[in-house]
């Protein structure tokens, strides 16, 4: 499902103008995206939680050589689902 596809359902399911909904899921992921970047953990209770972790220095191998490469230390976003979404899937 894309963006355009939730903001489209949401609209229809509220009774709201898509441009409405958009304006609003757009925020929404600005407002997630800055609370990550600022290190913070963004929970939502039943459906999940997101947050940075720190994934260390490493040593990897190129696939086709078979040659050792270092791959830097980096940030990547880790999303852990609730309980209501893993019930809901399972």
């Amino acid at each position: 499902m894309s963006k355009a596809e939730i903001i489209k359902s949401v609209a229809q399911s509220t009774g709201m103008s898509q441009k409405s909904v958009a304006t609003v899921v757009d925020e929404t992921l600005h407002t997630i995206t800055e609370f990550l970047k600022a290190g913070e953990e963004v929970k939502f209770v039943g459906f999940g939680s997101f947050s940075v972790k720190r994934r260390p220095d490493r040593i990897g191998r190129n696939p086709r050589t078979g040659q050792e490469v270092h791959i830097g230390a980096k940030d990547v976003v880790k999303f852990k689902p609730g309980t209501h979404l893993a019930s809901a899937v399972a």
